[in-house]
C-alpha cells in the first residue's frame, strides 16, 4: 500500500505510528524522505506492507527526477492507496494532482486527514469536507499521526482494502531496509535537526562500515556530503562543535535501534554536485 501525498504531511511520522517502530526519519524539511521507505504492520491476521513516498514535487535535478519516478512506480505497484493530507493548510493544487495520479492508477483508497489534533471543530469539519470534494471514491479519515487519535480506525479500512494472502514478511520485521541504509538515515535526520535552517537541502550521509566488534561494541564509519566548502564549514562548526552534536544524538538514535553500545565515527566531505552523480545516487540505494 502506497503513502503518497505532499511533502510534510506527516507521512513518515503515520508510517511509523501505523508500523509501531521508527522505520522513517522524521523532519518539517522538503526532501526528508528520498527513498520509498518500507515499514510492515503485523496483526493478527493480518499484514501491511505500507511504502513511505517521497513527496510529490517538480523534478529539478537528477535526485528530485529519481524521487519522482519512485513515487509513480511504486503507486502503479501498490494494491491500494492511502492519500495524506494535511488538516491544517487544507487541500491545495499538489494535493489535487496526487488525487489524479491515484484515480488514473484505479487503486482502492482511503484519504486520511493528518494534525486535526491541533485544530477546533469547525476547522476540522472543513478540512474532512474539502478531502471528500477530491475526485477519489474512498473514504475520509481524520486523524493524528503525532498522537494516533482515529488511527485504528484508518486501520481497518487499510486491512479492508488490501487483497487478502499469504504474509510476504515475518511478523517481527518492521522495515526491508537494510541496516546500513537505517543508520544512513538517523544521521541524515539529525543533521536536519540540528542545521535547521543554515543548510541547503543539499546533504546526504553514507555508511562506509559497520563492524562489530568482539566485545560488542557497534563501530560505524559514516561520512556526511556536502556540496560545498561554506557547507561544509556549516556541518562541522565553530571547533567541531555541529558535527560533535549531531553525532553525539545520531549515535543515541542507533544504539536505540541495535541494541548495541555504539562507536560513530563521523566524517565531512565535499562532492560538487552529488545530486547529479548517477553512481553515488545508485551507491546510495536511491533509485
Amino acid at each position: 500500500m502506497s503513502l503518497a501525498g505532499r511533502p510534510n504531511v506527516g507521512k513518515s511520522t503515520l508510517l511509523n505510528r501505523l508500523v509501531g517502530e521508527k522505520v522513517a526519519i522524521v523532519s518539517n524539511r522538503p526532501q526528508t524522505t528520498r527513498r520509498a521507505i518500507r515499514g510492515i504492520a503485523t496483526d493478527d491476521g493480518w499484514q501491511l506492507v505500507l511504502v513511505d513516498l517521497p513527496g510529490v514535487q517538480r523534478p529539478r535535478d537528477p535526485l528530485t527526477e529519481r524521487m519522482q519516478r519512485r513515487m509513480e512506480h511504486e503507486l502503479a505497484e501498490s494494491d491500494a492507496a492511502l492519500l495524506i493530507l494535511n488538516g491544517e493548510q487544507g487541500v491545495g493544487p499538489g494535493d489535487r494532482f496526487i488525487a489524479r495520479a491515484i484515480a488514473n492508477a484505479r487503486r482502492p483508497v482511503a484519504i486520511a486527514v493528518n494534525k486535526v489534533d491541533v485544530l477546533d471543530r469547525a476547522r476540522t469539519a472543513a478540512a474532512l469536507e474539502a478531502a471528500a470534494g477530491l475526485s477519489l471514491d474512498g473514504e475520509v479519515f481524520p486523524v493524528s499521526a503525532r498522537t494516533g487519535a482515529g488511527v485504528p480506525e484508518l486501520v481497518e479500512e487499510l486491512v479492508g482494502l488490501v487483497p487478502e494472502g499469504p504474509f510476504l514478511y515475518p511478523p517481527e520485521e518492521r522495515t526491508d531496509l537494510s541496516q546500513r541504509v537505517r543508520i544512513a538515515e538517523l544521521i541524515r535526520e539529525q543533521v536536519l535537526a540540528k542545521t535547521r535552517d543554515e543548510l541547503p537541502h543539499a546533504v546526504e550521509v553514507e555508511v562506509e562500515e559497520v563492524e562489530e566488534r568482539d566485545d560488542g561494541l557497534l563501530v560505524v564509519e559514516a561520512r556526511v556530503w556536502a556540496e560545498t566548502e561554506s557547507q561544509k564549514g556549516i556541518l562541522i562548526g565553530a571547533g567541531g562543535g555541529m558535527v560533535k552534536a549531531v553525532g553525539t544524538a545520531a549515535r543515541s538514535e542507533i544504539e536505540a535501534l541495535t541494541g548495541r553500545r555504539v562507536h560513530l565515527d563521523l566524517s565531512v566531505r565535499v562532492r560538487r554536485g552529488w545530486r547529479a552523480d548517477d553512481a553515488l545516487l545508485d551507491r546510495l540505494g536511491i533509485e
